[in-house]
């Protein structure tokens, strides 16, 4: 069964973990590059990006608006640990804003940064931490009731995917699931 959803968030944490060739769907993914370990260099990650915008995918960065902003990528994702407020200046520059949180807490202070989206982690159980909580779909669709444009993040799994079409959310982000597998998983989003 294939997922139909409005949107794909595909967090990458290096440009090579993905493939831009396995994408034919145009206008629904968004790639967010969330490198901490600087590896890239910049002159890969303009590359990249300039194929990103010639397939119209949306690419923003994480946490870094001086790289968001020399490469003119469509936005910054603020990670659950950012609380800093700065990032309400940049509106202005036509900047779209995406935030993480894993309680209301961290939610309202992604409102408060001007998040336009917010990914709330966990929807499902992770492997790297299997005595962390996770919401599940009825946790998640009650939550997305109360504040709007939540979408599913954590947990994700091929062996998973159908559920995600009962969540309220537009759409869901993957995060070790694109690195592991992400032919498998690109093919089953349409």
């Amino acid at each position: 069964m294939f997922i139909l959803k409005n949107k794909y968030f595909l967090i990458i944490e290096s440009i090579k973990d993905i493939d831009l060739k396995n994408i034919k769907k145009r206008k629904k993914f968004l790639i967010i590059y969330r490198n901490n370990n600087r590896v890239d260099k910049l002159d890969d990650i303009m590359r990249f990006r300039r194929k990103c915008k010639a397939k119209a995918i949306k690419f923003y960065v994480s946490n870094n608006i001086n790289l968001a902003i020399s490469i003119k990528s469509d936005g910054i994702y603020l990670s659950s640990y950012n609380k800093n407020l700065k990032f309400l200046n940049y509106k202005n520059l036509n900047f779209d804003i995406i935030g993480s949180a894993h309680n209301f807490r961290e939610i309202s202070t992604k409102i408060k940064q001007g998040c336009n989206t917010i990914l709330l982690s966990k929807l499902f159980l992770v492997d790297y931490d299997k005595e962390s909580p996770f919401l599940g779909v009825v946790k998640f669709n009650f939550i997305s009731k109360i504040f709007k444009k939540l979408i599913p993040l954590g947990g994700i799994k091929i062996n998973n995917l159908n559920q995600l079409n009962r969540t309220y959310g537009e759409g869901f982000a993957l995060l070790s699931e694109i690195k592991k597998k992400p032919a498998n998983i690109i093919n089953r989003l349409f």
